[in-house]
């Protein structure tokens, strides 16, 4: 369940079906890139970059679109972590929100981290930053999770 207010949601509040979010942790050497969201939901907090999918794209397209447009990075699509759904309701019990969020891992290729409009702020963090960060559940777990992974197929090679 996602911690928004109901009276924080943009155009997609009381939505007939949900909509499609790609998230990414971008990796450049030990560190991961956040965003500070500039928009609803979570206005202010720090979250990884992504967005909505868009009609006739792939969830990979998806992915490396969004970093493109939040950071200004080319990155490269590496793994996919898993599926989250944020889905909130209100005190009536009907719902308010519903995103499926996919997330996957990437790796930094080119380009020097800028926020769009999209973002108040953007910066390279490290996971020893990350129980200061005030990052929703799932997004702190996510990172976690790709760090793992990358670590795992850091070790193979």
């Amino acid at each position: 369940m996602s911690e928004e207010q109901p009276g924080d949601l943009d155009q997609r509040s009381y939505p007939d079906f949900p909509f499609v979010g790609v998230g990414v942790v971008v990796w450049k050497d030990d560190k991961f890139l956040l965003i500070q969201r500039g928009k609803q939901p979570r206005q202010g907090q720090w979250s990884i970059p992504g967005g909505r999918q868009e009609l006739g794209e792939t969830v990979r397209e998806t992915a490396a679109r969004e970093v493109l447009e939040e950071t200004g990075l080319s990155i490269e699509v590496t793994d996919f972590l898993d599926v989250v759904d944020s889905i909130q309701k209100d005190e009536k019990g009907e719902i308010v929100f519903h995103a499926t969020l996919i997330d996957y891992s990437g790796e930094w290729l080119s380009g020097d981290a800028q926020a769009s409009s999209d973002a108040q702020d953007i910066a390279w963090h490290g996971l020893d930053d990350l129980k200061d960060l005030g990052l929703w559940r799932e997004t702190e777990r996510i990172i976690r999770e790709s760090a793992e992974l990358r670590k795992l197929k850091h070790r193979a090679k």
